[in-house]
């Protein structure tokens, strides 16, 4: 009889954005002698710094990190890309005997990782040329009716994943999200995972979210956008998100500095509602209510870890 390999530990740390993910997995990281996986859909794109809250240089150095920087802005990455180059990493963690720390905000991208996706119908070009004739928040609304869930993991803006989305529920008739509650053929296996996520309080949340916006675009963000439009024009996917487009449109001449700023702070403060009301559907979450950079928060997260290390060994 076959003695089955011990399941390793992996720790899962998420939450809404601006939360303090990335603070608290460079402590996780340095105590525990981690490496952190990102699981951030814009940070897989090269380029694009300061729009991405992307770990700085010395971050990196002080603690190694994966999945950042795979794809040029003008290629496309999806959930399924993203999960082979984590799982890829996760091999590689595990065998220097490393922790390996996933963290991020993208429900999506971790769903995928951790539970596989569900075989996807082949493209209908008919249909998706269909969908890609509405206006962008009508194709929100539509899949807002047909797969709320859904709708909570894309933004409204983001025209290729809410027509693929669309595309797969009116193909299969079947809301996308209950494909995914179903599970794929490749589940991660070999782990026992410890979820933590980060809540802070409302009222400190969207604070920290509208200064965190604010010191993108005095940092630069415009200038960085109007390189990638350089680059690679203004229909280029990326910058569709939050942050460049509100800065694309400055460059365009269609809204201030000032407006800018504030459309991006409320664009991500809607964001980090969706996020919230993903992640606290996943029951197995052990919720910490504060922000990554509290003191307090910290020494809990690393408390809980520890206890996790010492139970998994």
């Amino acid at each position: 009889m076959t003695t089955p390999l011990p399941e390793l530990p992996l720790l899962v740390l998420v939450g809404p954005t601006a939360s303090g993910k990335t603070s608290l997995a460079l402590h996780l990281g340095r105590r525990f002698e981690a490496e952190i996986v990102s699981c951030d859909s814009l940070c897989v794109y090269r380029e694009m710094e300061i729009g991405t809250a992307k770990p700085t240089s010395a971050e990196r150095a002080a603690v190694p990190h994966h999945c950042l920087d795979l794809y040029f802005p003008d290629q496309a990455c999806t959930a399924g890309h993203w999960a082979r180059y984590a799982r890829a990493a996760l091999d590689d963690i595990r065998s220097r005997g490393k922790l390996p720390i996933i963290a991020g905000g993208t429900g999506l991208y971790l769903r995928a990782l951790l539970q596989g996706l569900a075989p996807a119908p082949p493209r209908d070009e008919a249909l998706r040329e269909r969908l890609r004739q509405r206006r962008p928040g009508s194709l929100h609304r539509l899949l807002s009716r047909f797969d709320p869930a859904a709708a909570l993991a894309i933004h409204p803006h983001d025209i290729p994943k809410l027509v693929r989305s669309l595309e797969v529920t009116l193909t299969l008739r079947v809301p996308q999200t209950q494909q995914w509650q179903q599970g794929g053929r490749d589940a991660l296996t070999g782990y026992r995972i410890l979820q933590l996520g980060l809540f802070p309080p409302r009222a400190e949340l969207y604070k920290r979210i509208d200064a965190r916006a604010a010191s993108m675009f005095a940092r630069g963000l415009i200038d960085e956008t109007e390189g990638l439009r350089r680059r690679y024009g203004d229909d280029c996917r990326p910058l569709g998100s939050l942050g460049y487009a509100q800065a694309l449109a400055v460059l365009q001449g269609t809204v201030t500095q000032a407006e800018a700023v504030k459309a991006a702070q409320q664009g991500h403060r809607h964001y980090a509602k969706r996020q919230l009301t993903w992640f606290r559907r996943d029951g197995s979450v052990r919720w910490l209510e504060a922000a990554g950079d509290e003191p307090s928060i910290v020494e809990q997260a690393l408390g809980l870890t520890a206890d996790f290390l010492a139970e998994s060994r």
